[in-house]
């Protein structure tokens, strides 16, 4: 989508209120995930399915994403990025409806390809306008979106740990939240910049390879997410079921996971600005490491909870900080951004059923192992992020620091 025959329309306020709004979008599309993520183990009960079985069904969301997350350009092409967001984000949250309702293997596999697939696409959708409002801000703001989005997951999970904790039926609880954020989702949409294309653009290719750069930075992106995504959908499992937690507290470890996660990437967009992106990166990927080391040996479930927390400081900045190298990364900024958010978001829904499976077949402590292993590979590959500190780029280019320019219109 060009946005150049609008870029005189927006003015600063308006951009600044668009802001907001797109912070507010991000928060609704972590409730959903949050509200998911603590009754994974009620679901999974309800459908009669074991741990191999789960991580089968965690694979359909990453099927369904992979599929859908192409479309979302075209969508927001025909209709406007106002318009497409507004319809993908409802669909997201409504989709949070399906999985409780599944009482087979079979129906719940169907109902998390719908889920992959909504999120996927109402996640592309809402970084692109994310994109474009730190562009015409001319400051970074993507951590801080991005943190508005794990604010989201952790209330969606302190709501259902509260859930969790009180036995009430996942089903009802699903349907309460997805009707409430729906209401909230649309509200906030109405804030965003109402982008659209030439009347004689092309349209987006609907499937695309991405550029070779998208497949380096995506690489680091992979290793953060797919914590991120385990740590999210096997936290509370992990704690029910190597550490004997109650529901309760099991649930209470994602939540902790995703308040360090909120903290920070609420503060990253500062922390960047003054290590930069590479030496931020490879500190949080020692703490990851740490994380992960302090889960798999954990002996009680105070100890694994901390673990968790800390893969959740750790990989909390990593992503923001690939779209904007992606961005940055060569002459076709758009498919290279597109190209990251497709590996970063699929290793995502990956992570939950490469969890499950190797569980299956030795033990979800081992499973952890490898997220520990991959937490590492930040440490390893956070160089290719340079791009993605707006300090290194102008510097490159001979050009002044636009990160403490002011914002322009």
């Amino acid at each position: 989508m060009t946005t150049e025959s609008t870029e005189t329309v927006f003015g600063t306020e308006q951009v600044r209120r668009a802001r907001i709004a797109v912070a507010a979008v991000f928060t609704v599309h972590g409730a959903v995930t949050g509200s998911f993520a603590t009754r994974v183990p009620w679901i999974q009960d309800h459908a009669g399915v074991s741990s191999g079985q789960l991580g089968i069904a965690l694979a359909f969301p990453a099927i369904g994403a992979s599929l859908a997350m192409p479309l979302a350009g075209a969508i927001s092409h025909r209709f406007g990025a106002r318009t497409a967001l507004r319809g993908l984000l409802a669909l997201w949250t409504l989709a949070l409806v399906l999985p409780a309702l599944a009482p087979n293997l079979l129906t719940l596999c169907a109902a998390l390809f719908v889920y992959g697939a909504s999120a996927g696409m109402s996640d592309v959708a809402m970084n692109a306008l994310g994109v474009e409002v730190e562009n015409r801000l001319d400051k970074s703001i993507m951590s801080g979106l991005h943190g508005m989005w794990s604010v989201g997951a952790l209330i969606g999970s302190a709501a259902g740990t509260v859930a969790a904790h009180a036995g009430t039926d996942a089903r009802l609880h699903h349907v309460l939240a997805a009707l409430a954020l729906t209401v909230l989702g649309l509200v906030a949409c109405q804030g965003v910049l109402d982008l659209r294309s030439e009347p004689d653009q092309e349209p987006p290719p609907r499937f695309t390879l991405p550029p070779r750069s998208a497949l380096i930075i995506g690489a680091v992106g992979f290793c953060a997410v797919f914590a991120e995504g385990a740590s999210l959908d096997w936290s509370a499992v992990y704690l029910r079921d190597i550490m004997d937690s109650s529901a309760g507290l099991a649930a209470a470890s994602t939540t902790a996971f995703a308040l360090t996660m909120a903290v920070a990437r609420i503060a990253g967009d500062k922390v960047v600005d003054r290590f930069g992106a590479v030496r931020t990166v490879r500190v949080g990927g020692v703490l990851a490491t740490v994380g992960g080391v302090l889960v798999v040996v954990a002996p009680g479930p105070t100890v694994a909870m901390c673990g968790f927390a800390l893969l959740g400081l750790g990989v909390a900045v990593v992503v923001p900080l690939a779209f904007a190298a992606a961005g940055r990364s060569g002459p076709n900024p758009s498919q290279a951004i597109a190209g990251v958010a497709t590996i970063t978001y699929t290793s995502g829904l990956i992570a939950p059923s490469a969890i499950g499976s190797l569980a299956e077949a030795t033990s979800l402590v081992a499973s952890f192992g490898l997220v520990t292993v991959l937490a590492f590979g930040l440490v390893l590959g956070a160089g290719v992020l340079r791009a993605g500190d707006r300090r290194v780029a102008a510097k490159e280019v001979g050009a002044p620091d636009t990160a403490a320019a002011g914002p322009r219109a």
